[in-house]
């Protein structure tokens, strides 16, 4: 069963503007699908398929010709060489929207992209399927904390929200078809390793990889530090440095960079790290039920990597690329983002409690230039905490 999603308005108004459009994300989270209901017509192709791939590799012009424009190319990252040779059909009409791409490792191909279809691409990056897609409220536009709600909220207890948290946001696991969360999760990480790792990276070591991104999962919500992840793991910082790329190169994680004043030095100091599913990192911390990690250690971790997910896909899905931060002073002082738009600064504070306070937001005073801010928690109803800080239910974002 296909569930709508928000970045269905954004692959039609790009088709409309570009010549070409690339859709980008992990694997599983819908980018074929999402491509051909936008367009039931459209020809289609998949790289997958070991046939295709032999001749789009070797014969990249004899592959366009057996497959006309308008034309999805699925897993267009296994033949870059055809990169070019799309850019020599496209440059030959003025016609919008006649190749539409996907893959699944997104800065692996921004090289070729940027050097073969600059200006004639538009790139949308796909992530798991949102809270308002799951609720049937799909077109959601980007968070913003001085706007209206973009969806009605649901009435979702805690024990929904954990429950979401723990069964993750790809696809297969919300169709209302019975899978196995758990055997889907295991093939998915067999599958990530065994394909895509070894398509970006040489790693001697598999198991150790994996113990890697288990104690990373571990870690989500949580300041970056190499020489931690280094000393657990038992491998040196360039080689966390390097596997780590990996894991954003397959849109696995998510680097949140810290907001500094002096925008020259905002990635001087270590960002937060994010599993940009939440499903797939209780999996790998081996949590085994909603309840469980409703009362577990890692239950306030697990909420705010949820909720800054959530807002990061209210943004991709519709085409943006959002400017959000952390923020730590030197007197450790934190808030959890900062939304940067038009010059001002929106703070956000994301707490597990379903009974907000003023103490809660205490250091948004901290920020100069600032506007709306909020406060992100379990309560159902949005309201004024005071004349510039809203409470906002963290089932409406």
């Amino acid at each position: 069963m296909y569930i709508q999603r928000t970045a269905e308005n954004t692959v039609k108004n790009f088709s409309k503007q570009f010549k070409v459009i690339l859709v980008t994300g992990a694997r599983q989270v819908g980018k074929s699908t999402l491509l051909k209901h936008c367009d039931k017509n459209r020809n289609y192709v998949s790289l997958d398929d070991l046939n295709e791939r032999e001749l789009a590799i070797n014969e990249p012009k004899m592959f366009l010709e057996n497959h006309k424009a308008p034309l999805i190319i699925d897993e267009i990252q296994y033949a870059p060489q055809l990169l070019s040779y799309i850019k020599l059909a496209v440059d030959s009409s003025d016609k919008k929207g006649q190749y539409w791409l996907t893959g699944s490792q997104q800065f692996h191909l921004m090289k070729n992209i940027s050097e073969s279809l600059a200006g004639r691409v538009g790139i949308i990056d796909l992530m798991g399927l949102s809270l308002s897609e799951i609720s049937e409220q799909p077109y959601q536009k980007p968070f913003n904390t001085k706007s209206e709600l973009n969806i009605k909220p649901k009435n979702f207890s805690i024990d929904n929200i954990f429950s979401i948290i723990y069964n993750g946001f790809y696809p297969a696991l919300n169709n209302k078809e019975e899978n196995d969360r758990n055997a889907f999760y295991s093939s998915y990480i067999r599958t990530y390793i065994e394909r895509d790792i070894r398509d970006l990276t040489s790693i001697s070591d598999e198991m150790k990889f994996l113990t890697f991104i288990r104690v990373l999962a571990a870690r989500t919500g949580q300041v970056l530090k190499y020489s931690e992840l280094a000393k657990e793991v038992g491998i040196s910082q360039p080689t966390v440095k390097n596997w780590l790329s990996v894991l954003v190169s397959s849109n696995l994680v998510y680097l949140l960079p810290p907001y500094y004043k002096n925008i020259s030095k905002r990635m001087t100091k270590m960002p937060k790290i994010y599993f940009l599913d939440t499903g797939l990192c209780s999996y790998l911390t081996g949590w085994s039920s909603p309840e469980v990690i409703k009362k577990g250690a890692m239950n306030g971790a697990f909420f705010e990597t949820f909720v800054v997910s959530e807002i990061i896909k209210s943004y991709l899905h519709n085409g943006e690329t959002p400017l959000i931060y952390w923020y730590r002073d030197t007197l450790q002082k934190e808030i959890d983002l900062l939304i940067e738009k038009n010059g001002k600064l929106y703070p956000i504070e994301i707490k597990l409690t379903t009974n907000p306070n003023k103490t809660m937001v205490k250091n948004f005073d901290i920020i100069d230039n600032r506007g709306m801010g909020a406060l992100i928690c379990l309560q159902n109803t949005e309201m004024f905490l005071t004349d510039n800080i809203k409470i906002i239910p963290a089932s409406s974002i």
